[in-house]
Order: structure tokens, then C-alpha cells, then sequence
């Protein structure tokens, strides 16, 4: 049977060895429903996409991760586009509207708004992913993201793929419209990536704590109390560094 390394962090090699978990037995189970949603990706990316079978094709995609890859795929017939892009699924998450990953963003102060605007001004499509002119497939960059929306999720050790996850996958995909978009606003992944990690623990604690609140508002006090300390390190930080070289 072939072996692969996985290297872990001095303390957590050192916590999983004192609690003796079965590090095989964990990692092959995340491999194995890391492989079947990027192959499930893939095979949507190959054949022609129909937005009512996204929920069998894709079953760890939360309802609203669903719903704003069927609104991307009708925006993109809606534009007789022959790929669904990263800009598509940008648009399709502004659209769908109550998402944690609008919440990142705003903490972020980053407006959805101006984001659409943003991609409404963009022009030409992204490449690959097409075989002909009569369907619609996911545009290379556009699998790329999704494929890093699992990726996601599988190191967060989450079992379902949320907006937030594709959030991270589209502003780490080097090559999609999104993602420029998004790192013209300062969206940069690493930054991203620990506002929705803040955002999700947030959530959960305040959640608990407030089971019978309205729970987008429980939301998005969450997203603003765990991101504010990191947007006030940020700021300072910048005070210390002074302006850009091209604001000097």
C-alpha cells in the first residue's frame, strides 16, 4: 500500500501523539471526501451543467453554496456566456444575498456592491471548460476555485462546503476574474482566510450563547466582534508603515 507523509505543527504532533489519535485512520477519511467532491467538481465540469441537478451532483455544498452556483449558471446563459467564470460565481454570491462570506466582506470593508459593480464592468470570459457552443460548463479558473473551496473545507475540518469556503476559493485562485476583483479590494488570502476562520468561531460561541436570536443578526455580530480586533492590529500596522510607495 503506498504511504504518504503528513507533516504537522510541533504542537499539534505532540497533542495528537498524547491523545493517540489514529492519524491514518482520520487522514484517509479526509482524503477519500476530499477526492469524491473535487471528482464530483470535475465531472460537472466536463458535462453540461443544469441547475437542477447541482443538488445530486454536488450533495456537500450547503443550500446557499447551491443556490449561488445555480444563480451564477443562469447569469452566465442570461449573458450567452459558454463558461460559468469566477466572476459569474462572485455575482451569483452578491445576489443570493444572506451569506457569511457578504459578512467577511463587509467586516472587511469591502461593500458587495461595489464587488457587482466591479464585475459588471469586466469584459471577456474566462478560459477552458467548453466543449462546444451549445452548453454551459465551469470555466478552468472557475473548477480551480471550487476545487480550492474544498480544499477549504477539508483543512478547516468542516464536513460540507459553505459560501465562505468558496469565498477563499475564488480569492485564491490566481488566474479568475473574482479574484482580482476581490485583491484590488484588499481581499488578499491569507487576510481572508483568518477573517473567516474569526468569522465561524465567532458564530458558533455567540450562537450558543443566543439560541432564540434571529440568527443573521447573531451572524453578523459575530463576523464584526472577532474581526474587529484584527482590523484594529491591521491599522496600526499600517500607521507604523506610513503610505505605499505609490501613495509616497
Amino acid at each position: 500500500m503506498p504511504k504518504i507523509n503528513v507533516y504537522l505543527p510541533d504542537d499539534l504532533a505532540e497533542a495528537v501523539k498524547d491523545a493517540g489519535v489514529p492519524v491514518s485512520a482520520v487522514c484517509q477519511r479526509a482524503l477519500e471526501q476530499a477526492v469524491r467532491r473535487v471528482t464530483a467538481i470535475r465531472q460537472t465540469a466536463l458535462s453540461e451543467l443544469s441547475a437542477d441537478d447541482l443538488d445530486e451532483r454536488l450533495p456537500a455544498f450547503t443550500a446557499r453554496t447551491r443556490a449561488v452556483i445555480k444563480l451564477a449558471v443562469d447569469r452566465a446563459r442570461a449573458g450567452d456566456s459558454a463558461n460559468v467564470g469566477t466572476g459569474h460565481l462572485l455575482a451569483g454570491m452578491v445576489a443570493e444575498g444572506g451569506n457569511l462570506a457578504l459578512h467577511v466582506l463587509r467586516a472587511l470593508d469591502i461593500d458587495p456592491a461595489q464587488i457587482q459593480r466591479d464585475l459588471e464592468r469586466q469584459t471577456g470570459t474566462e478560459e477552458g471548460g467548453a466543449e462546444d457552443d451549445s452548453s454551459v460548463h465551469f470555466s478552468t479558473a472557475a473548477a480551480g476555485a471550487l476545487e480550492l473551496a474544498v480544499t477549504e473545507a477539508t483543512a478547516l475540518g468542516h464536513n460540507y462546503v459553505g459560501c465562505e469556503h468558496l469565498l477563499l476559493g475564488l480569492v485564491t485562485e490566481p488566474d479568475g476574474t473574482a479574484g482580482q476583483v476581490l485583491l484590488a479590494h484588499g481581499a488578499e488570502p491569507r487576510l481572508t482566510r483568518r477573517a473567516v476562520t474569526a468569522a465561524l468561531a465567532g458564530y458558533v460561541h455567540l450562537r450558543a450563547q443566543t439560541s432564540a436570536a434571529d440568527p443573521v443578526q447573531v451572524l453578523a455580530t459575530a463576523v464584526q466582534q472577532q474581526l474587529q480586533p484584527l482590523v484594529a492590529r491591521i491599522e496600526r500596522l499600517e500607521e507604523r508603515l506610513g503610505p505605499a510607495p505609490e501613495q509616497r
